[in-house]
């Protein structure tokens, strides 16, 4: 048993494509191409800007990832741009997510987010999903202006705990987060949701799961 279990937020803990789900009638005509494209460029854009020193907060990438999504996809509407905005602040978690994240707490485990999202991203969303008592913090890497996969990210954790590394459970969705987070010493769990193929074969995860389920096993 870890001391802490940190989680990512988007795609681990929340739906990034529930945004779309809600409005799929009023996207256009290849709304899931619209949500795939989005959330691609939002994590390009944090790589891309990480690499350049030119950082934009999560919310901003968001909004500008959505823009080009809009535009790259033939026949989509412009018109619902506010309306997926406003649907992206409340994103539907995972529905095991409550349950699992309430048996860790009631073992006297910290948890946490750990996320790029900046801090009233994160906050509405947690809000929504009624988790704010099932977590000690929200780390936001605004408070740093830097992403993941940087190690000073994943650091502001040990530091805030003060605790090792390996004595840290991380779970992301996204393998490159998982592989960052296995560089910076976690412990990590996949949460392989989508049955992607494994890459980062240097930076293997603790165990791989489907859903956070396979955490209280």
């Amino acid at each position: 048993m870890f001391k802490a279990y940190v989680f990512d937020a988007y795609g681990t803990l929340f739906d990034v494509h529930s945004a779309v789900s809600r409005h799929f009638d009023s996207v256009g005509e290849n709304p899931a191409r619209v949500s795939e494209i989005w959330r691609n460029k939002q994590l390009e854009y944090t790589w891309v800007r990480t690499g350049m020193n030119r950082y934009k907060d999560f919310w901003q990438l968001t909004a500008d990832a959505l823009d080009f999504a809009l535009a790259a996809v033939p026949n989509s509407n412009p018109d619902c741009r506010q309306t997926l905005l406003d649907a992206y602040m409340t994103l539907d978690c995972y529905e095991e997510v409550p349950s699992v994240l309430k048996q860790l707490k009631e073992k006297s485990i910290k948890t946490a987010i750990l996320s790029n999202g900046s801090p009233k991203m994160l906050s509405a969303a947690v809000r929504h999903a009624g988790i704010e008592h099932l977590l000690d913090n929200q780390f936001s890497v605004d408070d740093i202006a830097v992403f993941k996969t940087e190690p000073a990210t994943y650091k502001m954790v040990t530091d805030t705990y003060s605790m090792q590394a390996n004595e840290v459970a991380f779970q992301s969705s996204n393998r490159w987060d998982i592989a960052g987070a296995t560089a910076f010493g976690f412990s990590c769990h996949w949460i392989n949701r989508t049955k992607q193929p494994d890459e980062y074969s240097d930076l293997q995860p603790k165990k791989v799961l489907s859903d956070l389920n396979g955490l209280l096993d």
